[in-house]
């Protein structure tokens, strides 16, 4: 990556990749790019699955770790947590 970034300005990155894909050291120009690009900001849904995940983890954790999903989202909409069933069960993994 360092090669690459120092000598970018000079030959290119698409250049660069295409030389080093004959060699052990063959990386691909969108992953230069994903690395030297700024730091891409958090999507809608990670910040949503976050919020989503520590309110389930708590009505979880309320009833003694033996609600599913049915019932954790029951309850989250009994307090009125606007959240589809299918992402509680998706979440269900990172208990």
């Amino acid at each position: 990556m360092e090669f690459v970034a120092a000598h970018r300005d000079e030959h290119g990155v698409d250049p660069i990749c295409a030389a080093l894909r004959e060699t052990a050291a063959q990386i691909a120009p969108s992953t230069v790019r994903a690395h030297l690009s700024p730091q891409r900001t958090e999507s809608a849904r990670a910040v949503r699955d976050r919020q989503v995940l520590s309110e389930i983890r708590r009505v979880h954790a309320d009833n003694l770790g033996v609600y599913g999903v049915r019932k954790v989202h029951a309850s989250l909409k009994r307090k009125g947590m606007s959240v589809a069933r299918c992402t509680v069960e998706r979440l269900k993994v990172r208990w």
